[in-house]
């Protein structure tokens, strides 16, 4: 049979109810954070993202604009521009 010196030494060992709740729930509110500082990081990315995909379609417009009044110039000065 445990005497209480033998008790002692296993409370030391393990940990109690109290302990592991605890231990429960630091872990959960640690997994929060970490979600919602992922959030953060996707949310981030997409808005550069998006940002990226704009300049990309306003560059492209510039560009056809540009070809556009290149080859007007070429057709009012006779040349005939290839590609």
């Amino acid at each position: 049979m445990l005497d209480d010196k033998d008790i002692k030494k296993l409370i030391e060992v393990f940990i109690t109810r109290e302990e592991f709740k605890e231990a429960i729930s630091n872990l959960a509110n640690k997994e929060k954070e970490d979600i919602s500082k992922l959030h953060s990081a996707i949310d981030a990315y997409a808005k550069k993202a998006d940002v990226y995909f704009q300049e990309m379609v306003m560059l492209s417009h510039q560009v056809k604009r540009h070809e556009k009044w290149l080859h007007q110039v070429a057709d009012k000065l006779g040349i005939k521009l290839e590609y």
